[in-house]
């Protein structure tokens, strides 16, 4: 329960988003890769607690996002409060849901607030490709167990060398991004989204350029200043801004790269989003809070929805179904929204989502609908690139899209943003933002 609030209010609360922060995102294995997922998060929360200058404790709750979670620290978000020495009484969880983490820990948030449960909660998320654990076999563990847990004598030993072979059955594998039940590779299902919606080369290569100049311009013009938050690494190294954005890439530079999921395939180390490190954190309040604390507000949340689909049919559309049922929820059309904010974990994939969006037959086979929502004006999409040039931490890319959106709202005067994200195991978000 939030602190001085009754239980009941014929009032709805609204939850308004005052603030967000982000490290820079860089590519896994370089600048932070001696920074875990806390890290990180650590950064992000008190880049955000600096810049906002929010006494720390007004701050009821944390709400943090991970998907590739420290076994021996799970929960991220109560980590960062200890470690950032916020009162013992701001509680905390770590939730996930994939690619969409970062949204579905904002939402959760905002969700929170507008129960009565809270009134400042800080929302985001983290990840580090870098530091993500490399499993034993499940035969290596089940034979070291009693030398782990027990007092082992030598027929012990002499039993455990005994299952120790063939040797390829112990060794570490390398982790992929793969879906569990039906063991593809993500990569390899935006491939057959491609081939099934006619998504070419060419397109693909085209929007990852239009992406990274996108995003360089964005840079250059000072527009990611408020949200990216220098970055001191243990090495003493300042990391001041994003590392994998290449303004000066090309069709012609990049289309002679090797496709990376199939053989004869379209999808390239430059048409997908690289394994990326980095963190985001979003701040919210009530608008009572926000008004009392004398902040102004930047937007707030008209609607959201998660759906599903079936991962072993087109792994990556659930955007397509998502974001017209969030827009439905908020009583508007496709050509409502000013800006669109879409997740781009392959060009392919956005490409393919957009087809989609424009299809009368999707409409009806997946909407219940005889008309399709519509197209998207490019002027409208991903204005300042995406995740294929900006990076992708894979729970944190939700919290800088509705930073970014947050922040263009105010920036450009425009009234509402959509955003669309897709996740593994068949799953999608779409949200509407207004500003406030």
């Amino acid at each position: 329960m939030a602190k001085g609030k009754k239980k009941s209010s014929s009032k709805k609360r609204r939850a308004v988003i005052v603030a967000g922060c982000r490290t820079p995102f860089v590519k896994a294995f370089g600048d932070f890769m001696k920074m875990d997922t806390i890290d990180l998060g650590d950064a992000a929360v008190e880049g955000l607690l600096k810049r906002t200058e929010l006494p720390r404790n007004e701050v009821d709750s944390i709400i943090w996002g991970g998907v590739i979670l420290p076994s021996v620290a799970p929960n991220v978000g109560r980590e960062i409060a200890l470690d950032l020495n916020l009162p013992a009484s701001v509680e905390a969880m770590t939730c996930t849901r994939a690619c969409a983490t970062g949204l579905q820990a904002v939402t959760l948030a905002a969700a929170a607030i507008e129960r009565g449960e809270a009134d400042v909660v800080i929302a985001g998320g983290s990840d580090s490709t870098s530091n993500a654990p490399i499993n034993m076999p499940q035969k290596l563990v089940h034979a070291l167990a009693p030398l782990a847990f027990g007092k082992a004598d030598p027929t012990d030993v002499l039993a455990i060398l005994s299952q120790l072979t063939p040797i390829t059955e112990i060794l570490p594998r390398r982790p992929k991004i793969a879906e569990r039940t039906t063991g593809q590779v993500m990569g390899e299902a935006a491939e057959e989204m491609a081939g099934r919606n006619g998504i070419s080369r060419q397109a693909q290569d085209e929007f990852a350029v239009r992406s990274h100049h996108r995003a360089a311009e964005a840079i250059a013009s000072g527009r990611f200043d408020e949200e990216v938050v220098p970055v001191q690494t243990p090495s003493g190294k300042w990391v001041h801004t994003d590392g994998i954005v290449r303004g000066d890439t090309s069709v012609d530079k990049i289309s002679g790269l090797r496709p990376v999921f199939k053989r004869d395939g379209t999808l390239t180390a430059a048409n997908s989003t690289p394994l990326t490190d980095g963190a985001a954190s979003v701040l919210l309040m009530s608008e009572e809070k926000a008004k009392a604390l004398g902040y102004k507000p930047l937007a707030a949340f008209r609607s959201w929805k998660y759906v599903g689909v079936d991962p072993a049919d087109q792994l990556l559309m659930a955007p397509a179904i998502a974001m017209p049922q969030a827009l439905e929820l908020a009583g508007m059309e496709l050509a409502d929204a000013d800006l669109v904010d879409l997740h781009e974990a392959f060009a392919a994939q956005v490409l393919a989502v957009l087809k989609m969006m424009e299809s009368d037959a999707f409409a009806e086979a997946r909407l219940g609908r005889t008309k399709a929502p519509g197209s998207i004006d490019d002027a409208k999409l991903n204005v300042h690139g995406g995740s294929v040039a900006i990076g992708h931490p894979f729970a944190a890319t939700g919290a800088r899209m509705v930073t970014t959106m947050a922040n263009e709202l105010h920036k450009a005067d425009k009234e509402t943003a959509l955003l669309g994200i897709c996740a593994a195991g068949g799953l999608g978000v779409g949200a509407v933002m207004e500003r406030v």
